[in-house]
């Protein structure tokens, strides 16, 4: 059921490591790259919660959440073949804002598959599962473009506002995965109906269309769980940090570590493959940490896990203030690594313990404002900062995310994991089908709650998945 985040995750790891590098080959200043990276939370903000929502009161041939990873997979391979060949800067920030939308779709519903598939004792490894794919994907992909040079004798063309032909190759490639990737999810995974198909129907028919889905989203915004809430503080911190990597870490490498004064130089495209490098490095770790994640936690508690990764993303970040050396920069990233393997796990399986789950695309969607709208306040006033702060400096610019993953170790102390209503047998806890499940002070869990029946989830719970 997660293969398919490898070609998600291959999609994002090109975007990640190159869009920067892209953009400044097109004349973008660095105080530009933020607000031309805007698109990538913007479009986070509003497509995962609508398609949160869509996807948790679908029901087709493909199911519940399949139509969605193959239609978002068709259009991100569009924007993948499309983006290497922008001929203007705003042409490239325009097919950014496609890629970033399409990648949602499919990208959204694979969160709450996990908690439709998966009983709550197996759920930690099913989103560790997610982030094992994550890291291979994003490994190989970042990897590429230095691949195709060293290993398969690429030549690269660094004449100004030319994109490397090694960097077309790796999109156009990335796209064949994405979309072969998705498709083999889709075509192998099942997904059962729901047994009262009217009652389902009568749900589709409150829950469905745009004034619907804004209702929707409003009232669960209201009816937020308690450690959805406490999380909220930690996926704002440490996101923002990632966010600053992912703006300025290839071009910190190219300008400030390797010493490139121009993007037409050979050095700056040398810069940015080996950032590549270090970014296939980090995601490396995040591949191997996500085999101990489960039995870690399983001894300290999620919590205090997940503060323990955030800290060593920390420090990896802010390290890289005293490094001068292309090779040293590859032992900065083993924390960045560990902080990213916790991130795209840990959170989620300390969440979907708390929400209901006829409901829970539609809160993972708004799980996600917490990480995106950090990331658009940083696109609207990092370029400022970065011109009267930071003195143009994209290494500090990295630093400064480090200093915010501390920050976010720090908030992770706040949060109170659910816990299951034991006052009533789950049975009669559970709502008929016309009634949302009952919530206990925000702290009732799916431990309770998903002993609903696959008929009222729309989702095949199997005994031993």
């Amino acid at each position: 059921m997660s293969f398919g985040f490898l070609g998600i995750q291959f999609g994002w790891g090109l975007q990640m490591a190159n869009t920067s590098a892209i953009f400044e080959h097109l004349g973008a200043d660095a105080h530009q790259i933020p607000i031309l990276w805007l698109a990538a939370p913007l479009t986070g903000l509003v497509i995962q919660p609508i398609i949160g929502n869509l996807s948790d009161n679908t029901w087709g041939p493909l199911g519940r959440r399949r139509p969605y990873f193959l239609a978002g997979a068709i259009l991100s391979s569009f924007a993948l073949v499309l983006m290497p060949n922008s001929s203007s800067l705003w042409m490239a920030a325009g097919l950014l804002w496609l890629l970033d939308t399409s990648a949602n779709i499919s990208m959204e519903p694979f969160r709450a598959f996990v908690g439709d598939l998966l009983p709550s004792d197996q759920r930690t490894k099913g989103f560790a599962m997610q982030s094992l794919f994550i890291g291979l994907g994003s490994v190989t992909a970042a990897a590429l473009p230095w691949i195709l040079t060293h290993l398969f004798g690429v030549v690269t063309d660094a004449a100004e506002h030319k994109v490397p032909l090694t960097v077309k190759l790796s999109f156009y490639i990335g796209a064949a995965v994405f979309l072969s990737t998705v498709l083999w999810t889709v075509m192998t995974t099942e997904e059962r109906p729901p047994k009262d198909m009217e009652a389902f129907q009568r749900q589709q028919e409150r829950r469905l269309g745009i004034l619907a889905t804004f209702r929707e989203i409003t009232i669960a915004l209201k009816q937020m769980p308690l450690t959805m809430r406490q999380l909220a503080w930690v996926q704002a911190f440490s996101w923002l940090g990632m966010y600053c990597m992912f703006l300025y870490f290839p071009p910190a490498v190219a300008h400030n570590v390797l010493g490139a004064t121009e993007e037409a130089s050979a050095l700056y495209t040398e810069g940015i493959e080996w950032a590549g490098l270090c970014i296939a490095a980090y995601n490396a770790v995040c591949f191997g940490v996500s085999f101990l994640l489960p039995r870690v936690s399983a001894i300290l508690n999620r919590r205090m896990t997940h503060a323990l990764c955030l800290t060593c993303g920390g420090i990896g970040l802010i390290s890289l203030m005293w490094i001068h050396d292309r090779y040293t920069l590859l032992l900065a990233m083993v924390g960045v690594g560990i902080a990213w393997a916790s991130m795209l796990s840990l959170p989620y399986a300390m969440l979907v313990g708390a929400l209901p789950p006829k409901r829970s695309g539609i809160y993972m969607g708004i799980f996600n404002f917490f990480i995106v709208l950090p990331e658009i306040f940083a696109s609207l006033v990092l370029g400022w900062v970065m011109v009267h702060w930071l003195g143009e400096s994209r290494l500090l610019a990295v630093v400064l995310g480090g200093s915010s993953m501390l920050v976010a170790a720090v908030a992770t102390q706040g949060v109170r994991e659910a816990k299951p209503d034991v006052s009533r047998p789950a049975e009669k806890s559970l709502a008929a089908d016309q009634r949302e499940p009952v919530m206990v002070d925000s702290q009732a869990t799916s431990d309770t709650l998903a002993q609903e029946t696959p008929a009222e989830t729309g989702s095949s719970l199997k005994s031993e998945p």
